[in-house]
């Protein structure tokens, strides 16, 4: 059966990922899993802390009327309040529970956005490197993703971003902590989005929303923060899970937070709302809703995180790669020593060693190596990195 010529073309964007999933199955199935170092997928191997399962086995057992039962599709009035106290006690700013959509992760979160916000042609700018899946989700909604560099440190560049915006342009997504470079935008970068973002709606005669991805925000390094979006500008809205911070990926609980400033707020939340509906998605999961309602403040130990990510650069520095810590999240986006990554991963595939081409991020002469796995896999594998890069540079 033939399927859709769009998804066809969406398939072999997305490819790179798949294949390496694919690859490394096959790998450990020829030669044992510990002969092979997949570095492929974000998928954390921590479990979940303690207080997770305390509480979720305590809510499983006890006897709850309508436990299971659908909800306001925004889910929960107690657990919405709890996120909204969360939220704006780490975000700087008062929010209760009506500026919260409960979502089945952040995926859910940012198609439900997308639906909500973009008619037919319109434009989200996007800085790259970025999660490839943004592109599918923009499209979901009609709209068109217009990309932007960064700087050569993944920061922010304002000037790009100021030069892609125009009449078409609806909102800019943000990833920080960023997939797949690790990379925190600072205070001062967030700011002056803000400034931009407000300077250019007043000449366009609109808002332009700022959406921020931020599942990877618990996960910071070296003492930095993520500074908040909503705080700094009025037409904002965060979209994230707890895939990461409690590593429950596999749960699909998030949320939608919205500035209480926002414009036509009463509108933009009725409009999440039904999008959640008409989306499929209908409400997040009843149990997980009932489950993080009790954890404000849990999460998983990220000084775990920050050891294999020392472990892996200063591995990586020993066998001859230039490398810059990322600021959090799991991912290295390591430059390639040859301006073709796809080549450069298939080097280091030939040494059992899976990582993601860069190009796949719209970040070409990079790999991404997702440091979410036990420390053997890292230890193992920098024999091989170092074997590739002197395939090439010697």
């Amino acid at each position: 059966m033939a399927i859709a010529k769009k998804i066809e073309g969406f398939m072999s964007q997305s490819s790179f990922i798949r294949k390496m999933f694919e690859e490394g199955a096959n790998l450990k199935k020829r030669y044992g899993a510990d002969k092979v170092f997949d570095f492929s997928l974000g998928n954390p191997n921590l479990d979940p802390p303690g207080a997770f399962s305390e509480r979720l086995c305590r809510l499983v057992a006890e006897e709850i009327k309508g436990k299971h039962m659908y909800m306001p599709n925004a889910g929960y009035y107690e657990t919405r309040a709890a996120v909204a106290a969360e939220v704006g006690s780490t975000q700087g700013i008062a929010l209760t529970a009506e500026q919260v959509v409960m979502t089945c992760g952040a995926g859910g979160a940012l198609n439900v956005i997308f639906k909500t916000l973009l008619d037919p042609g319109d434009e989200v700018v996007i800085p790259a490197p970025f999660f490839v899946e943004y592109r599918f989700y923009v499209d979901n909604a009609g709209g068109a993703v217009r990309v932007v560099p960064t700087r050569k440190d993944f920061s922010l560049d304002l000037d790009a971003i100021g030069e892609a915006i125009t009449e078409k342009t609806k909102a800019v997504l943000i990833n920080s902590p960023n997939n797949p470079t690790g990379k925190v935008y600072n205070g001062e970068s967030i700011a002056a989005l803000a400034a931009l973002l407000s300077e250019r709606g007043k000449a366009l005669g609109r808002a332009i929303t700022l959406i921020s991805d931020e599942p990877y925000t618990e996960i910071i390094y070296d003492g930095a923060k993520a500074p908040s979006v909503l705080a700094a500008y009025p037409q904002s809205l965060i979209a994230t899970s707890y895939s990461k911070s409690l590593s429950l990926p596999g749960e699909r609980i998030g949320y939608i937070a919205v500035s209480p400033q926002i414009d036509a707020l009463e509108d933009v939340m009725d409009g999440l709302t039904l999008c959640n509906r008409i989306l499929g998605f209908v409400n997040a999961p009843a149990l997980m809703q009932r489950v993080i309602a009790g954890l404000a403040g849990v999460k998983v130990d990220v000084g775990v995180y920050q050891r294999k990510r020392d472990l892996l650069c200063d591995g990586l520095v020993s066998v001859g790669y230039n490398v810059i810590k990322p600021d959090g999240a799991f991912y290295l986006f390591l430059p390639t020593p040859i301006d073709d990554d796809v080549r450069f991963a298939g080097a280091l595939q030939k040494r059992r060693i899976l990582t993601v081409p860069g190009s796949g991020f719209d970040g070409p002469g990079h790999v991404r190596i997702a440091y979410c796995v036990d420390d053997a896999t890292i230890l193992g594998s920098i024999e091989g990195f170092g074997e590739a890069l002197r395939e090439f540079t010697s």
